[in-house]
């Protein structure tokens, strides 16, 4: 276990669990949270021997976004301009960037920057008493954190506007039916139903899935043309890896592959 001021980081065979740990504050993110949260990301990026991640929130909430504390006193247009770069920037690419599959294990709230934080993960599992609540607008902000990017691109622009211009919850049923959720279980089975599937997923050809991350979001963005020529790329560094040959081999076989995500 590595040790941090504001977070657990834990391992489970080949999987991290990454807990938000300020339960006082629901999790809510404060310059050592963001620290740490960041480092944490990017520990278990950079661990060969993780394979899979999850992110979940210790106590009552997932991560109540902001703490609104650093706001008294007020900060002036240019600090709140340079915390966003400085902390959300980063910790958003890293998620994004990870060639490994990230799951949210979504506990009671997940709201503004907590929310996008969710939303970064590739999968999400909600408790059945979880929400997310894109909350900016009711305290006259505007979403930050690349909120508008992930919802957008889950919802579509409609349903993205309407759900930041409202500010409501959205229960764990409805982020299922929008897809905000990929699945929802009792809220007392949620660690251990996440990990599960977080273990599954670390059986699978690590290298493959994060280049799929990669391509995927290559592909909400570019042409089909651009698209198919980066999955080519993409298909020369999985066609000479280990997994690829095993994959083969156990087809041939006619057994269960035994990849070793390289």
């Amino acid at each position: 276990m590595s040790h941090y001021e504001t977070v657990i980081y834990e391992m489970y065979d080949q999987v991290a669990l990454i807990t938000l740990n300020r339960p006082q504050r629901r999790n809510a993110m404060d310059q050592a949270l963001n620290r740490d949260l960041l480092a944490a990301i990017l520990q278990a990026a950079n661990d060969t021997s993780v394979r899979a991640v999850v992110l979940t929130g210790a106590g009552q909430g997932f991560c109540a976004g902001a703490d609104l504390t650093l706001f008294q006193p007020v900060p002036t247009p240019e600090q709140v301009y340079d915390m966003i770069l400085t902390y959300y920037q980063p910790m958003m690419l890293a998620l994004l960037e990870m060639r490994k599959p990230t799951i949210a294990a979504v506990n009671g709230a997940a709201a503004g920057a907590g929310a996008a934080l969710a939303l970064a993960c590739d999968l999400r599992v909600l408790a059945h008493d979880a929400n997310i609540l894109m909350a900016f607008s009711n305290i006259g902000l505007v979403p930050d954190a690349g909120a508008t990017w992930f919802l957008a691109r889950q919802v579509g622009y409609g349903r993205a506007f309407e759900i930041t211009a409202e500010g409501r919850r959205i229960p764990a049923e409805r982020c299922l039916e929008l897809g905000l959720a990929n699945k929802v279980v009792p809220a007392d089975e949620l660690r251990e139903q996440t990990l599960a599937w977080a273990q599954r997923l670390a059986q699978r050809p690590t290298l493959a899935l994060g280049f799929t991350k990669h391509a995927l979001q290559h592909a909400l963005l570019n042409d089909l043309a651009s698209t198919i020529e980066f999955e080519a790329r993409l298909q020369q560094q999985t066609i000479v890896s280990h997994d690829f040959m095993e994959g083969v081999l156990a087809f041939m076989q006619k057994r269960p592959p035994e990849f070793k995500g390289e």
